[in-house]
Parts: structure tokens; C-alpha cells; sequence
């Protein structure tokens, strides 16, 4: 057995050093008879990220962006506390900028986007000086950015599913990028949409029972143009993202409600209870914009460069509900009754962000080498938010940062150390009607603060591409635009709440982390994040009334233990000397990738239980070079996640699917089904520091079917250079990334 499990563990390092040195993805560029190969790996280990191939990749790329992400090893990803990768709350990026929003208002965001629209995402998983100090524990970077060429070349992507659960429902997706370059500038666009039909039943306690068909229509479109001056690059992009839903639900359950006594001084109260059905209708209108013009100044050596960035960011959100009826009957005494209540909820929110900053590095000539990066970063945020015509919140931020760090590198050691500081003036206002409908307005409790956050790590090259490192930084992380939004922004019935709380202190993390990895794919690894005001999501139970709200947890560590390895198939059926000889090409053998992580949360006055995510990718190549890969996520039950036990596994699926190219590879078509044994589901048991505890279960209509296709239209710069990425490129070109940092 031990020797089944070193044989097993040195073959998969074998694999992945093999799989450095082919490919599933070729590009191929042809200068004067000589072909050149560029190497895109599926998954890839770095030591402070992991990046994820979406476009090469079926099994992510066939959906929408969510569902793509949810299937990645290590990620949980739930809508009542967000994103969390080997046990690290996210902060999620587009193309390198903050979206700056969580929970139900960013998976709406990631349901409006095609999956095959993302080229790969970046999960940073040891952010350094050089990137903001509010990333928190991590960044999550979706990049949509694809290369331009010389002359005109054009790429479809199509996607069509369907769902069959209580009636027939459709989804689709389109997008196309079209890439060119002329003698003065290169430009790009990439543009599509996604429709998708979708249901939701949900049970709070038996209080509120609802089921939801959600129609959802997401629009966008990204521009960019590059301008070489010289040495030098000027950049210009502009995003729009457009997303217009609709949800009509009908629910049932039971309440009580607060009416005053007569002729009491002061005024008495008492509560009669009812049940009742309903039928309401929400709609949801999303529109974001982004610009940014960068100038990259460049310099004889290579190492050395200098950028200048300025981006500016508006970002609208309308939600209205309307409850088209509601019956029921009271009690005490008994009365049957029928209303039309009409908007329900009408509220608006606005945010606007401009931020400039400057990036310069060089080498050093320190130890066996080095480099010297700083830099400086001014942000300006306004957030306001409106209820029926009352601004209820106005929100201002404004941050200056600036950073300074050192990589130097000796024998086999690699050195970072680094802080970056930062000066945050948060203030703004609240107002609410009282009993008299009369305005009260109130400060927000004021963050005026100066902060120095430092980075260190330092790795060890044990033996020919495997690594031993261990990372240390100090983080922050700012509330969110939704947890401040005092305004509800989803389904609101007779005895439910939800509110977010501008009152919200933003989070400083201490994180550490001691990993070893072998090439790409191999690695093991503990971290553990102390975190002290982290925000957290509470749902509670007062009398036949729910409550959902946002509040800070004085101090709470998050412990994760994870290890990945790939297994390739032929271990079973060949020895060592002959594997050994194996020219290995990924797209062509079968392996399976194996992922295990436990995460426990450790919260004052309360006993979680921690939990396992288990995750298994298998790839086989059937007869006519079809591929099937099969890919199965299961997430332990009865643990602790923040303020909720979790009565069913937030993760258990399969996923299969299975894809063949045509037309010399220019075709590619997949068929897939996802969730095959319907066993997706979000059943927890709150546990609230005060108040009552809430049984929930939140069912989508996750089983789904369909069909994808990627074509890419042939043109004749078949064999034309490539020229960098002008979508939201970066000055991180030596290695292959496109994080926008410092920002």
C-alpha cells in the first residue's frame, strides 16, 4: 500500500511536468516555415495564485459564469455568505477591478454572463504590497480578455440548455469577439447575451413558503484599442454589463403582526396572528460601466516599466415589487381578508468610482538578483441609495495608497517583503421616516484611518520544480455595496425583513499560509485567517417574523487544509520504467485530478464543526478522439459555515460531458448534462448570537442539459502574429498575467 501511494504520488508529479511540456491548447504562428508553440495549461499552480482555463474547457465554459465557478476544486460558493476559496472570503475582480459587490447582487452579475465568455480566472490566493490592501483574504479575477491579430479574425460562442422540473425551461447564450489591427492601432470587441429561464422554490421555518420562475435577459459589450507609440503603449477600453430580470412568485406561510391599542398612554401593543398566499411580481435592472485609459511607458531593459492608469466606474441598480394579491385569514379574532398591496418595495442605488495610480519597477542587482516595485493609488466612491423618493443613504470614500516591496532571490531561495499603506476617509449619512413619517437623519460611524499593511514570504526550491513556501500579509476588507444597502433588494413577503447595515466596520485579516507544490497541479497545504470585525450574514427568528441582516464579528479564524493530485489511468497498467518513456500529451490520456480540503470556522461562543470538500475530475478518451470528463463536487454536511449549520451538502453534484472537434479543430461542439442526480441543494440551520433559529432551504433548478459550440471563423491571418491583450492588459506581461494591481 505505501508503495502504491509514492508510486502514485511521483507519477502524478511525472504528469504534471509532462503536461508543462505539452498541451491541451496550441497556438500556432508560422514565420518563414518555423512553427512556434504557446502553451495553455488547464490548471496552473503559482506561487501566490491559482489560474483557471475556462476556454478550453467544456465542463466550465457550458453554462453561465456562476455555474462555471461553483464546479472549481476548493471553492465554495453559497447565497448566504458569498465566495470562499480554501477557506479565504473572496473579493471578486473583473479584469482586474473590484466589482464591489456580494452575495445575491453578484451571483445575479455572474448569472448574466456567459461562461464562454471568460477566458481564464485567477485566484490570488497571497495578494502582495503591489495589490490593493482591501483585497481581504483573496482575489477572484474573471478575465474575459482575448488576443487581438493582424487582419480580421472572429470567434462565435453558442450555448443552449434546458431544465425539466415542474414545466419545460430554456436557456441560451451568444457571443462573439471580432479582433483586428491595421498600421496605426489594433482594436478589439467582444460582445453577446444570455436568456435564461429559471425556478427557485424556498422554505423559511414554514413561515414562508415560496416558488419563484425567474426570467432572466444579460447584455454586454467590451471595447479596447491599442496605440504603440514607439516603445511606449497607449491603452482604451470601455465595458457596459446590462442585466434586466424578472421573478414571479407565489408563497404561503403564516405571521403575526404588530397593531396598536386605543386609548393607551403610552401607546400599547399587542399581535395577531394570520396565515395567508400570495402572488407578487419583482423586476430588476442592472446597468454597469467601466473606462479606463492606460499608458504603459517602456524602457531598453525589459524589467524596468512604468504605468499610469486612471478608471472610472458607474454602476446603477433599480428593484421594484409589486404584490398583485394577497389572502389569507386573521385570528383573535377570526377574519378572512384579500388585499392588492401594489409596489411593495421601490428602491434605486447608484455608485461611481474614479481611482488614479502609477506602477513602476526595476531590477536590483541585490543577492543572486532582484526587484524593486512601488507605486501610489487615489480612489474616490460615492454610494447612494433611495427608497420610494427618500435618499436613505449617502456613502463617501476616498482612499490614497502607496506601496513599496523587495524580491530578491539567493541559491534556492526566493524572497518577498513588502507593505503597502493606506489612508481611508469613509463618512456619510442615513435618513428614515419615523412613526410620524417625518425624516431622521444620522451620521454613519465615521473610518478615518491610517494603515500599514506588510507581506513577507519566502520559498524554497526543494528539488527540480517543486516548491516549499511560506506567506505571510496583513489585509483588509471594506463592507461591501450591498451589506451597506439599507435597501432590500430581493424578495420581501408579509413577515419577512431583509436589510443591509450602513453602520458596518470594514475587516482586517491576518493571513498565513505554509504550502508545498510539485510543478502545476501537485500540491498540499495549511493556511489559517484570523480575521477580527468580519462581516457576517444573520437570519433570525422573532415570534412568526424573519429577520435577515448584515453585523460585524468581533474575531473569528478560519482554518483550511487542502491537497490536490493528478492520477493519470495508465499508473494501473504499466510499470514505472515504461511510463517513464511516455510521451505524455493531456488531450490525449486518461487521469483523473483529485482535490481534498477541510475548512473549520472558529467563531467566540459558538461550536462549529468543520467540514470537507472533496471534488474529483476524471478524463476519458473514448473511440473518434471524443472526450468525456466527469467531474463530481461533495461538500460534508453538519458543519459550520459562519452562522449556519449546514443540514444537507452545499455541494453534490456530477457533471458530465462530452466534446469532439471538427474542421481541423476550428469546431468545437459539446454535449452536456449537469447535476445529473438533482442533488444540488442549500438546506441550513441558522445560529443566530441573538434571537431564534431559522431553518432554510433555498432548491434551483440545477439539473440541466444542453448543447455548446465554439467556432472559430476562418480568415486568412491564419498564420498572422499575435499581438498582446489590449482588453484590460497590464503591465504584468513577462508572466502571462493580466491582473490590473495596485488599483
Amino acid at each position: 500500500m505505501k508503495k502504491t501511494i509514492i508510486a502514485s504520488l511521483f507519477l502524478g508529479t511525472i504528469f504534471t511536468y509532462a503536461q508543462e511540456k505539452t498541451n491541451s491548447h496550441t497556438k500556432e504562428k508560422q514565420i518563414e516555415g518555423v512553427t512556434i508553440t504557446k502553451t495553455k495549461k488547464a490548471v496552473e499552480q503559482k506561487a501566490d495564485r491559482t489560474i483557471f482555463d475556462f476556454s478550453e474547457q467544456p465542463q466550465l465554459n457550458n453554462g453561465n459564469v456562476l455555474e462555471g465557478i461553483k464546479k472549481l476544486p476548493g471553492l465554495v460558493s453559497t447565497d448566504i455568505a458569498g465566495m470562499m476559496y480554501q477557506g479565504k472570503v473572496l473579493d471578486v475582480y473583473l479584469n482586474g477591478r473590484p466589482l464591489n459587490i456580494t452575495s445575491n447582487e453578484l451571483n445575479s452579475f455572474l448569472e448574466g454572463m456567459p461562461a464562454n465568455s471568460v477566458d481564464r480566472i485567477e485566484v490570488i490566493t497571497q495578494p502582495g504590497a503591489e495589490f490593493p490592501a482591501t483585497s481581504g483574504g483573496a482575489i477572484m479575477n474573471i478575465i474575459t480578455n482575448k488576443n487581438a491579430n493582424k487582419y480580421l479574425t472572429a470567434t462565435y460562442s453558442g450555448n443552449y440548455s434546458f431544465t425539466n422540473y415542474d414545466k419545460f425551461r430554456s436557456r441560451t447564450s451568444n457571443s462573439m469577439n471580432l479582433n483586428a489591427r491595421n498600421k496605426l492601432f489594433g482594436w478589439q470587441l467582444n460582445f453577446g447575451q444570455n436568456y435564461r429561464e429559471s425556478m427557485l422554490t424556498t422554505n423559511q421555518n414554514d413561515l414562508l413558503r415560496s416558488n419563484t420562475d425567474r426570467y432572466g435577459r444579460g447584455y454586454f459589450a467590451k471595447s479596447g484599442l491599442t496605440f504603440d507609440l514607439g516603445m511606449d503603449r497607449l491603452l482604451l477600453n470601455y465595458d457596459i454589463y446590462h442585466n434586466n430580470n424578472d421573478n414571479y412568485t407565489l408563497s404561503d406561510g403564516e405571521g403575526n403582526v404588530k397593531i396598536p391599542i386605543e386609548n393607551t398612554d403610552p401607546q400599547e401593543y399587542t399581535y395577531r396572528d394570520f396565515i395567508f398566499n400570495a402572488s407578487d411580481a419583482a423586476h430588476t435592472l442592472n446597468t454597469r460601466q467601466e473606462a479606463v485609459v492606460t499608458y504603459q511607458k517602456r524602457f531598453d531593459d525589459k524589467a524596468q516599466k512604468l504605468d499610469f492608469q486612471f478608471g472610472y466606474t458607474k454602476s446603477s441598480s433599480k428593484f421594484d415589487q409589486d404584490n398583485i394579491f394577497r389572502e389569507g385569514k386573521y385570528f383573535d379574532p377570526e377574519e378572512s381578508y384579500y388585499i392588492v398591496g401594489g409596489r411593495v418595495l421601490s428602491n434605486r442605488s447608484d455608485m461611481k468610482i474614479a481611482n488614479f495610480k502609477v506602477d513602476y519597477s526595476q531590477p536590483l542587482k541585490i543577492l543572486d538578483g532582484g526587484k524593486v516595485s512601488l507605486g501610489g493609488l487615489y480612489e474616490n466612491q460615492d454610494f447612494d441609495t433611495e427608497s420610494k423618493g427618500l435618499t436613505n443613504l449617502e456613502y463617501k470614500r476616498q482612499t490614497t495608497a502607496t506601496y513599496l516591496e523587495f524580491q530578491a532571490k539567493l541559491k534556492k531561495f526566493d524572497f518577498i517583503l513588502g507593505t503597502r499603506a493606506e489612508n481611508y476617509d469613509i463618512s456619510g449619512v442615513t435618513r428614515v421616516l419615523d412613526s410620524t413619517n417625518a425624516v431622521v437623519q444620522k451620521d454613519l460611524i465615521p473610518f478615518n484611518k491610517f494603515k500599514l499593511f506588510p507581506n513577507a514570504s519566502v520559498q524554497y526550491n526543494l528539488m527540480n520544480q517543486v516548491y516549499v513556501s511560506a506567506n505571510y500579509n496583513k489585509k483588509i476588507s471594506l463592507p461591501s455595496i450591498s451589506a451597506l444597502n439599507p435597501n432590500n433588494t430581493t424578495f420581501q413577503g408579509p413577515n419577512t425583513q431583509v436589510t443591509g447595515n450602513p453602520n458596518l466596520q470594514p475587516t482586517i485579516f491576518d493571513n498565513y499560509e505554509l504550502k508545498v507544490s510539485a510543478f502545476d497541479y501537485a500540491f498540499i497545504g495549511y493556511s489559517v485567517s484570523s480575521a477580527s470585525n468580519q462581516v457576517a450574514q444573520i437570519i433570525r427568528k422573532d415570534g412568526k417574523n424573519l429577520f435577515n441582516e448584515q453585523v460585524n464579528i468581533s474575531n473569528m479564524k478560519i482554518h483550511n487544509f487542502n491537497v490536490g493530485l493528478p492520477v493519470p489511468f495508465m499508473i494501473f497498467s504499466k510499470p514505472i520504467s515504461e511510463i517513464m518513456k511516455f510521451n505524455f500529451n493531456p488531450d490525449k490520456i486518461n487521469f483523473m485530478y483529485l482535490y481534498a480540503g477541510y475548512q473549520k470556522h472558529d467563531i467566540d461562543n459558538l461550536n462549529n464543526k468543520g467540514f470537507w470538500i472533496f471534488n474529483i475530475m476524471t478524463q476519458l478518451i473514448l473511440p473518434k478522439d471524443i472526450k468525456l470528463t466527469a467531474n463530481y463536487s461533495y461538500l460534508t454536511p453538519k458543519a459550520g459555515y459562519f452562522y449556519f449549520t449546514a443540514e444537507k451538502p452545499f455541494n453534490n453534484s456530477l457533471d458530465i460531458t462530452l466534446t469532439k472537434k471538427f474542421m481541423d479543430n476550428r469546431l468545437t461542439v459539446s454535449v452536456f448534462a449537469n447535476d445529473i442526480f438533482n442533488g444540488q441543494v442549500m438546506q441550513v440551520r441558522s445560529n443566530p448570537p441573538s434571537g431564534e433559529a431559522v431553518y432554510m432551504r433555498n432548491k434551483y433548478d440545477t439539473r440541466n442539459f444542453g448543447l455548446s459550440i465554439n467556432y472559430k471563423i476562418p480568415t486568412k491571418n491564419k498564420l498572422a502574429k499575435e499581438d498582446p491583450n489590449i482588453l484590460n492588459s497590464t503591465k504584468k506581461e513577462d508572466n502571462g498575467g493580466v491582473m490590473q494591481q495596485g488599483q
